[in-house]
């Protein structure tokens, strides 16, 4: 199977991941008090912004899949000098909202395979880079894949 197709498949994975998310029900395996709703919605509210935000700073750059752009450059810079997948991270953010509102073991189940999955695809899509762009892998030795290192200065680049 060639990279483009694997790209869309895991496209379409993660499409599936996030909508059944999104629309499994609220449980009672854990109480959700109106701060924990409150701190989920913030949260994932942190991560659409955030996501967004990488998105609007790929530009014409941002491919619906892994793969990719023909002739593109690597983005090192925004906040993409603090992480490698400000995309995922992001969403993973939305996830997590998600989940504390939820209350549900179901939905708590699935959040963890999503950001396993997540991570999968991070994978896939570093080895990607790392054969599109030489300087990948100094970038990816000095910057996070999701979570921001404060201690480290961003790259930058």
């Amino acid at each position: 199977m060639d990279r483009r197709t694997i790209g869309w498949l895991l496209v379409a994975a993660q499409a599936v991941l996030i909508l059944v998310l999104v629309l499994l029900p609220s449980g009672d395996a854990w109480p959700t008090p109106t701060w924990l709703e409150v701190t989920g919605l913030a949260i994932g509210g942190l991560g659409a912004v955030w996501a967004l935000a990488a998105a609007l700073r790929l530009g014409e750059r941002l491919t619906p899949t892994p793969v990719p752009r023909d002739g593109g450059q690597l983005r090192t810079d925004g906040p993409y000098a603090h992480v490698r997948h400000p995309i995922y991270t992001g969403v993973l953010l939305i996830v997590v909202g998600i989940i504390l509102r939820s209350g549900s073991a179901l939905v708590l189940a699935l959040g963890l395979a999503t950001i396993g999955f997540f991570h999968a695809k991070a994978r896939f899509e570093e080895g990607l880079l790392a054969e599109r762009f030489p300087e990948y892998r100094t970038y990816a030795s000095r910057t996070p894949r999701f979570v921001p290192a404060p201690w480290r200065r961003p790259t930058t680049g």
